[in-house]
């Protein structure tokens, strides 16, 4: 295997455990906002919140991710 195809699986390795850790976070923050008493089944208000707290959390993340990258360009151009 030459180089740039380890670097290639490492940079796809990084993004799975990146995604992978995003949604746990997500799970775990979403879950304790929005789930008063864990049952077999979400109510109706359980599954909104749900629902509406993932998607802030995820337009949250690509807000914080397109600055942070926009960010990494503007540094490498500087060197």
């Amino acid at each position: 295997m030459d180089t740039g195809t380890i670097m290639e699986q490492v940079k796809v390795q990084i993004a799975v455990a990146n995604a992978q850790e995003l949604l746990q976070r997500m799970t775990d923050k979403c879950f304790k906002k929005c789930i008063g008493k864990p049952g077999s089944t979400l109510d109706n208000s359980e599954q909104k919140c749900i629902a509406m707290c993932m998607d802030r959390y995820m337009d949250a993340w690509n807000t914080v991710s397109r600055a942070y990258n926009s960010r990494l360009q503007r540094e490498r151009a500087r060197i």
